[in-house]
């Protein structure tokens, strides 16, 4: 199956590489760019050192993730009855029907929400002087679209436990609903905050999926390998014109889908473990956003220069692609690592 999948990955890089271009275009007729960010921590101040070194940045396009999400679910609504006809064998550990449900009402779910989000972002600023939803609304939203995810998984899939290396699988019985949640919830805010340098996301994703394609394969999970493949593909063709300096953005479309389905991904193979060390690069940029809130907030002191940690990082003098670069050369070294922990 491995030649099947590695040409479908070269079809959807080649079918969305032919879209990127003319839907930068019609992002820039839809007057859908960067907008000079002026909100951008939890209290609603200014943030100078974001202005510093992103207000050049005004202007870029940015809803690629859109582009993704709708090329990938086309090809697959094609390709997969394609391959059913074809009589190539499918397999999977759940109800095939059942587990696209999932996968592609995550997808679709949380890029409805990020969509929503970018609209708002942009049209709605002058009206409401908020740089989008409020942070409160759109956790909610999060953690709503999470505990149905979780329960269906759970209720549907049969889904109870987590598969821990060199012990083996961990029951939780109901309490795998909220564990669940927790994880999708953060990996969503986790990936979106790390969406802030060009290419720093897109390119530790990309990473991250090889891994989990490959655990996909090993697994004999023909639906999710599948949908890997696709993704992967699109997300390359997307990466060649998000990096330094970028021609587009993801939105929040893209971030909020993205780090939503690749939490889930994970949680259909049982590869949590593998899931934190893959995916460590963003849950290290998460944390420390999250921390530096918690601390000024109740201490009224900075842990760090700035949050995340990549305007930390540019703050004491790193060029961008340099950080990017080094992200995912870690990133790389993280994926093998984690790979060798879910094949055990």
């Amino acid at each position: 199956m491995i030649h099947l999948y590695l040409g479908l990955l070269l079809f959807s890089f080649f079918i969305t590489s032919t879209l990127v271009v003319p839907f930068i275009n019609l992002l820039y007729k839809l007057k859908f760019q960067r907008q000079k960010q002026l909100t951008t921590d939890f209290q609603n101040k200014r943030t100078p050192i974001f202005d510093k070194f992103h207000n050049s940045k005004q202007g870029t396009p940015v809803g690629g993730g859109l582009l993704i999400i709708i090329s990938v679910s086309i090809m697959f609504i094609i390709l997969f009855p394609l391959l059913k006809f074809s009589k190539i064998f499918i397999s999977s550990n759940f109800q095939i029907n059942y587990e696209l449900e999932i996968i592609f009402f995550t997808f679709i779910s949380f890029g409805i929400l990020g969509l929503y989000d970018d609209i708002y972002k942009f049209f709605g600023f002058k009206k409401t002087g908020f740089f989008g939803l409020r942070l409160i609304h759109k956790l909610i939203l999060q953690i709503l679209l999470s505990v149905i995810i979780s329960f269906l998984i759970y209720l549907k899939l049969k889904i109870d436990f987590f598969y821990v290396p060199f012990f083996g699988p961990v029951h939780l019985g109901l309490f795998f609903v909220p564990v669940s949640t927790i994880i999708i919830t953060a990996f969503t805010n986790f990936f979106n905050i790390t969406d802030g340098l060009d290419g720093l996301s897109c390119g530790l994703l990309m990473i991250a999926l090889f891994a989990f394609w490959f655990l996909s394969n090993s697994s004999l999970d023909t639906p999710t390998s599948l949908f890997l493949s696709l993704w992967l593909g699109a997300l390359i063709a997307f990466l060649y014109f998000n990096i330094y300096p970028a021609r587009i953005w993801l939105g929040d479309v893209g971030a909020l889908s993205f780090g939503a389905t690749f939490a889930v991904i994970a949680i259909l193979l049982g590869k949590i473990v593998p899931l934190i060390i893959i995916g460590s690069p963003f849950i290290v940029e998460g944390l420390s956003s999250a921390i530096q809130i918690f601390s000024k907030k109740y201490f009224g002191k900075k842990v760090f220069p700035a949050a995340p940690l990549h305007l930390t990082l540019q703050k004491i003098g790193w060029e961008e692609p340099k950080i990017v670069t080094r992200a995912w050369l870690a990133g790389i070294i993280l994926a093998i690592f984690g790979l060798w922990l879910g094949l055990n």
